[in-house]
């Protein structure tokens, strides 16, 4: 498993900034050969999904954090032709411990076998999507750059884009099947810290904590989902949903640029630390930093809820 780079690590020194080039925000129809080109249009899914040459799997992540079951019992209601079912919990987390949060990382060699039993392989283009506005979506997209696969993207606009566009929807589990292929990691193309690197980073300020909850949670009000209310220290916040237009699409790079930017104000986005309740969120974020072109910013995937399991984690609040 990769080293995860601590936060004294040089690494996290300011590097120069990427921008994304004009208001380009989607993958072309036939490959993602581009760094900050991590979204699909729906117009574009429907050409791969027509093109049987191509390596395709489409993973319907939708969720439902206040009844884990829904988001299942919605594929089987609708979902895109073809699409496989991922669960938050089942696919994309590990085990919990009671002080590692609510979705902590799933080990990465388990991760790696249920990857080869959805029917990824190595050469496979992945298309994530979800009920919610893609955080769930965001969440598979990472754990695929995690293990060092770069051919994933996330469908702009869901399932309702999709909708939207004047495509079909199919129902029922028929096509959840799934047949076991090859797939071996590589390096990984993301980075995390740990609880420990968070809380010396209280002391020495290298890198800028991001939280991706709603303001009224970051504040330390209407908390429902964690047993404390609050936020770390010094962190500020950029409400995952601000990432997304009134349709429920993501914003275009450069107001994504321009918005982010004021939230980051000197620190670079390689000094940035994203989180929010539980890891999920956050990686809505670090995607639509991406599409901006701030890449490279770190996710930390313990995020509150592991932070406040903590007996030594201060907490703060407005």
């Amino acid at each position: 498993m990769p080293v995860r780079p601590a936060i004294s690590d040089p690494s996290l020194a300011p590097p120069a900034l990427h921008h994304a080039s004009g208001n380009r925000k989607y993958r072309t129809m036939t490959s993602f050969p581009s760094k900050h080109d991590h979204l699909i249009s729906a117009q574009a899914l429907s050409g791969l999904s027509a093109a049987a040459s191509n390596n395709l799997l489409i993973a319907d992540c939708s969720f439902e954090l206040s009844n884990p079951a829904q988001g299942y019992q919605l594929y089987q209601q609708a979902h895109i032709p073809g699409a496989v079912y991922v669960h938050l919990d089942r696919d994309l987390c590990g085990a919990k411990t009671g002080r590692n949060g609510r979705h902590p990382l799933p080990d990465r060699d388990i991760f790696v076998e249920r990857v080869r039993e959805l029917g990824i392989g190595n050469d496979t283009l992945v298309v994530a999507y979800d009920n919610a506005g893609g955080p769930y979506a965001a969440r598979l997209w990472w754990l695929l750059r995690w293990l060092g696969h770069d051919k994933v993207a996330v469908l702009d606009g869901g399932l309702e884009g999709w909708r939207q566009a004047g495509y079909d929807t199919t129902s029922g589990d028929a096509g959840n099947e799934t047949q076991r292929v090859e797939f071996i990691a590589g390096a990984s193309l993301v980075r995390t810290v740990n609880f420990a690197d968070v809380l010396d980073n209280l002391a020495s300020r290298q890198a800028l904590v991001v939280d991706a909850r709603a303001p009224d949670r970051f504040r330390g009000e209407n908390e429902t989902i964690d047993p404390v209310g609050g936020h770390i220290p010094g962190a500020v916040n950029r409400f995952f949903r601000d990432n997304l237009d009134a349709l429920g699409f993501f914003k275009q790079p450069a107001q994504l640029h321009a918005e982010f930017t004021a939230v980051l104000g000197t620190w670079t986005s390689r000094q940035v630390i994203n989180q929010c309740g539980s890891g999920v969120t956050g990686c809505h974020n670090l995607l639509a930093m991406e599409i901006a072109g701030l890449g490279d910013s770190v996710l930390y995937p313990g995020s509150w809820s592991e932070w406040v399991a903590q007996p030594d984690a201060p907490v703060a609040t407005l």
